[in-house]
């Protein structure tokens, strides 16, 4: 095999990771009561050759859920199901962290606990629907405009969603500031019309992230915490903005100030969203300190040419590690990739999920 930077070993945090092959958060909506399950740990274990491993986005608590059938990490049952999922990919000799996603005003009051409720920055009602399991599709609510208890109890959710994480035997947590979740609700001016010392100038409106992210570093450890965003993505109801890029690098300078360990950009114009311009990339590169991790329609050859260029320091897979469990192996021959069934993304069960063949 030709010299090959993805291949690669690399030091993040005070793990040293065999290669700079990631794979990439993915929801696959298989946690039954939103505990994890025996599947998901032979899902994760399977591909515990990635450098790193992200697990699917997983609530810090039960307002946090959101989606149907997805994870937490605030209960007993569920910090035990993800004991046996971290099992699994050491076992394999693996190295995993856990996103946390608080989804914010994207869920549904079917989707979370009785107790639990859709809140936000603001009461912004986001177009579109969310899948319910009980009544199928749904219009989103109005959420709640978050008081300050509310936001205590966020950011307390998140710290301790990161104890448990460490007590369940992850390496890390990944904050999930992407994709219009809650953290990243409150960095857009469209969800977040405070006009308290959280909303506002591009300052007010990151003081929440920073400190969820400050208090997870503090509780777990700076080389322990990573962070994910997605400037000019187009997900749930949160598009690009004036000053998209201006707030992102600040965003990412804070972040450094923290000795975060990477920062994940989430670039989706593969998947039909805006162009991220390779400028505020390189913006956010120089602002940024720790590690940078590239995601977004890669194969070996751009991820190779990206880290050849000194554009990032990891790269993330998606859509090639669901259906091919032995995608680095895959990726080191050159053989042929499975591709996946879109139909079983989030259904239940092993089908779609534990059925794809390996090469052997």
């Amino acid at each position: 095999m030709e010299h090959s930077p993805l291949f690669e070993s690399f030091t993040l945090g005070d793990l040293t990771l065999p290669n700079r092959i990631v794979m990439a958060p993915m929801t696959r909506s298989r946690a039954i009561n939103n505990v994890p399950n025996d599947l998901m740990a032979r899902y994760y274990g399977a591909r515990a050759a990635a450098g790193l491993l992200i697990t699917e986005g997983t609530a810090p608590d039960a307002d946090g859920l959101g989606y149907a059938r997805i994870p937490g990490i605030f209960t007993d049952a569920q910090i035990a199901g993800w004991r046996a999922v971290t099992d699994a990919v050491h076992a394999g000799g693996g190295r995993i962290f856990i996103q946390l996603m608080h989804c914010g005003r994207i869920g549904h009051p079917l989707n979370v606990p009785a107790g639990g409720q859709i809140i936000a920055p603001s009461a912004v009602q986001p177009a579109g629907t969310m899948y319910t399991d009980s009544e199928g599709p749904q219009p989103y609510p109005v959420p709640k405009a978050m008081e300050a208890d509310d936001l205590a109890r966020a950011r307390d959710g998140f710290v301790q969603a990161a104890r448990n994480a460490i007590a369940a035997g992850f390496d890390g947590v990944e904050l999930h500031g992407a994709n219009g979740y809650l953290l990243d609700q409150f960095t857009h001016p469209t969800s977040n019309q405070r006009t308290d010392g959280y909303g506002g100038d591009i300052a007010g409106r990151l003081r929440f992230p920073l400190e969820v992210a400050a208090a997870v570093v503090e509780a777990i450890g700076a080389g322990r915490v990573g962070y994910r965003i997605s400037p000019y993505g187009a997900f749930n109801d949160l598009l690009p903005f004036e000053g998209t890029e201006a707030t992102f690098v600040a965003l990412a300078e804070g972040l450094s100030a923290l000795g975060v360990a990477y920062l994940h950009i989430a670039d989706h114009e593969s998947m039909g969203a805006p162009h991220v311009d390779e400028g505020t990339k390189a913006a956010i590169r120089k602002a940024f300190s720790g590690a940078l991790l590239l995601s977004g329609g890669y194969d070996r050859a751009r991820a190779d040419a990206d880290l050849a260029a000194g554009k990032g320091d990891l790269v993330a897979f998606g859509r090639p590690f669901l259906a091919n469990p032995d995608l680095v192996h895959r990726l080191a021959t050159g053989a042929a990739q499975n591709q996946p069934d879109y139909g079983t993304l989030y259904t239940p069960g092993e089908v779609g999920y534990l059925d794809y063949p390996t090469l052997d």
